[in-house]
C-alpha cells in the first residue's frame, strides 16, 4: 500500500490532495463528501475583506491604511445581500464544519491591506480552524504605487495575522511579483508557515456592443499549472515554508508533476466543480497504480525530483528555456517550409 501521509503547515494529513477555497465547502453534505473521496483537508470558501467593511457600521481607523491602492473599486461593491455569509454565518459555518469531519479545516481571507479586520482571523481561530490561508489579491493601479510599496503592504498583513493567531498561517500569492524568492523569504520572517502558488485573477471581459466591461469566471485547465511547476521547482530547498500547489490541478499526473517539483501539497477547486467531488478518490487511485507500477512505496519518494536543485541542467528553469523553445519552434517551422 502505497504511503500519502504527510504534513502541510505542521498539520497531518491523509494525503496529497487539499480542496481549495471554493462554494462547494458552503455544505455540509459536501465537506463530509470531500472526506470521504480522500481530501486531506479543506479549505472553506473566502471571507472578504469588503464583506467585513460592509458589515461595519464605523471602519476602524487602521483599516483605511493602504486603501489607497483600491479606493476606486470600493465603490462598486456588491451589495450586502448578494453575500452568500456574513462572517457570524461563515464562522459558526466553520465550528460546523469541524464537528462534522475529522480532517484539518482551514479558514480563508481575502484581503489587500492590513489593518484592524485582523481580529477576523482571531475569531476565525477561536472557532476552530485549524489554519488560515490568506488569500491575497493587490493589483496594481496607480502609477504613484511602487512594487516595493505593494510588497511591505502583503508583509504587513501578514505579519499582522500571524500575531493575531497561534494557528498557521499560509499565503496565498499573486504570480506578478518580480523576485518571488526574495518574497517568499520575507514572508517567512513575518511567520508565515506556507505560500499557495497562486492566486487566479478573473479578468474582465469586454461587451463591444453594450460598451461594458462585464466580470467572468472560467474554470481552470491544466495548461495554467505551467508557471506553477516552474516555481514550485525553484523554490524547492530554498525555504522552509511548505509550497502548495493550486491552479489547475486535475488529474493524477497534475499532482505528481507538483510533488516531483517539490511542492508539499495540491488543491483542487475546479476540478471539483467539472468532475464532482468523487474525483478526488479517481485521482488518489491512479496515483496510487503509477506508483505501485514503479514499485514506489510512498509518493514522497517522488518529491522534489524534478526541482532545479535536483536536475543535472538547470536551463529550463532559466533564460536557457527561453532561447531553446524559440529556436526549435523556429526550426521546426523552417523544415516545414521544405
Amino acid at each position: 500500500m502505497i504511503d500519502f501521509s504527510t504534513q502541510y503547515l505542521g498539520l497531518k494529513l491523509g494525503g496529497p490532495i487539499v480542496v481549495s477555497s471554493t462554494p462547494l465547502s458552503e455544505s455540509l453534505d459536501n465537506i463530509r463528501r470531500m472526506e470521504d473521496s480522500g481530501a486531506a483537508a479543506i479549505v472553506l470558501t473566502s471571507l472578504f475583506e469588503e464583506q467585513l467593511m460592509l458589515e461595519s457600521q464605523a471602519l476602524d481607523e487602521d483599516l483605511a491604511r493602504g486603501t489607497d491602492s483600491f479606493a476606486e473599486a470600493l465603490h462598486f461593491l456588491p451589495e450586502m445581500r448578494d453575500y452568500r455569509m456574513t462572517h457570524e454565518v461563515y464562522l459558526e459555518h466553520l465550528r460546523r464544519a469541524k464537528e462534522a469531519v475529522n480532517i484539518p479545516i482551514l479558514a480563508s481571507l481575502n484581503g489587500a491591506t492590513p489593518g484592524g479586520w485582523v481580529r477576523f482571523a482571531k475569531e476565525m481561530e477561536d472557532a476552530g480552524a485549524d489554519a488560515i490561508e490568506l488569500n491575497t489579491y493587490a493589483l496594481a493601479t496607480n502609477s504613484s504605487q511602487t512594487s516595493a510599496e505593494l510588497e511591505v503592504q502583503l508583509l504587513e498583513l501578514v505579519q499582522s495575522v500571524c500575531r493575531a493567531v497561534k494557528v498557521p498561517v499560509a499565503v496565498k500569492l499573486s504570480q506578478s511579483f518580480t523576485s518571488l524568492p526574495h518574497l517568499v523569504a520575507r514572508l517567512e520572517v513575518a511567520g508565515a508557515r506556507g505560500v499557495v502558488l497562486f492566486n487566479r485573477f478573473y479578468q474582465p471581459d469586454f461587451d463591444i456592443e453594450t460598451l461594458e466591461v462585464r466580470p467572468t469566471l472560467h474554470f481552470s485547465t491544466p495548461s495554467e499549472l505551467l508557471p506553477r511547476l516552474h516555481w514550485a521547482a525553484i523554490l524547492y530547498g530554498h525555504t522552509n515554508l511548505d509550497v502548495a500547489i493550486t491552479g489547475g490541478v486535475h488529474s493524477a499526473d497534475d499532482v505528481l508533476k507538483c510533488i516531483m517539483a517539490g511542492a508539499s501539497m495540491t488543491m483542487m477547486a475546479s476540478a471539483l466543480h467539472i468532475h464532482g467531488i468523487e474525483h478526488i478518490g479517481r485521482v488518489l487511485s491512479d496515483m496510487r497504480y503509477w506508483l505501485e507500477k514503479r514499485e514506489y512505496a510512498s509518493l514522497w519518494e517522488t518529491r522534489g525530483c524534478l526541482s532545479r536543485r535536483s536536475v543535472p541542467d538547470v536551463s529550463p528553469f532559466d533564460r536557457g528555456n527561453y532561447i531553446k523553445t524559440l529556436s526549435s519552434y523556429s526550426l521546426r517551422q523552417t523544415v516545414a517550409a521544405f
